[in-house]
């Protein structure tokens, strides 16, 4: 499992123009991306369900999930993010980052472009 950090932005889909910097650790363990659900709030992007999650330590919790527009480097991407409770870390999941087009090379701690592949239709 690798880890990193990195500033990133997010965005509100609905109302672009609302939109928050945050700092994120990248864990290339996590799946998807959690932001504190205060940040979420002030930007205006609302949950849409529930889900339980496994923490590392075996403990099921629930948590809030909606989506949001992440923007990193001139890559733009929507992907799940989970409203963060107390002491819950702002994690940017893989996720996340295959839809920036992006992935985290565990070794180098250093953000990659993803190849792109598309599969080809054969008749």
């Amino acid at each position: 499992m690798g880890l990193t950090s990195l500033s990133a932005t997010i965005i509100n889909p609905a109302n672009t123009r609302l939109r928050q910097q945050v700092d994120f650790l990248v864990d290339s363990g996590a799946v998807y991306s959690v932001v504190d659900k205060k940040i979420l709030k002030k930007i205006g992007i609302k949950p849409h369900g529930t889900k339980r999650f496994f923490l590392a330590n075996g403990q099921v919790v629930e948590r809030q999930i909606g989506g949001s527009v992440y923007e990193y480097a001139d890559e733009k991407g929507y992907a799940p993010v989970i409203f963060g409770e107390k002491n819950d870390s702002n994690l940017l999941g893989t996720v996340t980052l295959e839809a920036l087009g992006l992935v985290l090379d565990p070794l180098q701690r250093k953000l990659l472009k993803l190849p792109l592949v598309l599969g080809a239709l054969t008749r």
